[in-house]
């Protein structure tokens, strides 16, 4: 039918476009959190040069399992990720601006910090926007089971940060952990696991390649629940420390904010596929 062929520029302009919009889905909490307005100001820099440094490798390996398209060489990924990182950038300053957040009389450090803490959660919403807003959506590659095993994982620290970056800045995270006792946190521990593992069943994260039909239960329960788990419970501590939230705080009360965090975290990596 005519006109049914798009022209490349236009599948470009397209993906962009879609990618604008993954940058939004993904990023608007954090871009209307009072709490992420004011850690661009007075994040340590250091942390902050971290985080976007992280972020690149990062995007390359979600380009290579769940990008814009089809790659077959980590240069295709590595360009796909620039080009979400870009747009992560233009959607926060877009939007921050027009919330009257940044502004041409505020000081050129503070508005870059407002931007760079806000363009992660963006570019990795870009990054996914083509295959979830309409587009064909690239599947992780088959191959041995240590690849497909590897890319799960890897989809569920992505899941972990989706909700963990989302939380991990408010007040609400540390007010919690100072009202909880040691036994509630122990039974949020509990139940986040029994909740994840109710998510590897529900949503077949088990693969073929990697558990067959005859696999017992446990095997998954270790290879998936309990290591999807630890992925939330490292990604909520780097989270935490990235964003000043273990500052000054006693080792307790950090590993009391790391479980409350590492509950919306493990939920997230549990349903990664959903998400993603």
């Amino acid at each position: 039918m005519k006109g049914s062929r798009r022209s490349p520029t236009h599948q470009f302009l397209v993906g962009l476009a879609r990618g604008f919009g993954g940058a939004l889905i993904f990023a608007l909490p954090m871009l209307m959190t009072m709490e992420m307005w004011w850690l661009g100001f007075y994040l340590d820099r250091f942390r902050l040069a971290l985080l976007l440094i992280v972020n690149i490798p990062l995007l390359t390996l979600l380009s290579h399992h769940a990008g814009f398209e089809a790659t077959f060489e980590w240069r295709e990924d590595l360009r796909d990720a620039l080009i979400a990182y870009g747009i992560g950038i233009v959607a926060s300053v877009v939007v921050l601006w027009i919330f009257g957040i940044i502004t041409s009389e505020m000081p050129l450090d503070e508005t870059i910090g407002k931007i760079a803490i806000q363009s992660m959660p963006a570019s990795i919403g870009a990054l996914l926007g083509r295959s979830q807003l309409g587009g064909r959506k690239v599947k992780p590659e088959k191959g041995t089971p240590e690849e497909t095993y590897a890319s799960e994982l890897f989809l569920m620290v992505i899941g972990s940060l989706f909700l963990g970056l989302n939380l991990a800045p408010t007040e609400e995270m540390v007010l919690i952990s100072y009202k909880m006792t040691e036994w509630q946190a122990a039974l949020l521990i509990l139940l986040s696991v029994m909740l994840m593992h109710g998510f590897v069943y529900a949503l077949e994260f088990k693969g073929e390649s990697t558990l067959g039909p005859d696999t017992p239960w446990w095997s998954a329960f270790l290879r998936f629940t309990l290591a999807g788990y630890m992925i939330s419970i490292l990604v909520s501590l780097y989270v935490l420390w990235t964003f000043g939230r273990m500052d000054g705080q006693a080792a307790t009360q950090i590993l009391m904010a790391v479980v409350v965090l590492g509950f919306p975290a493990s939920l997230g990596a549990a349903a990664a596929r959903l998400i993603l």
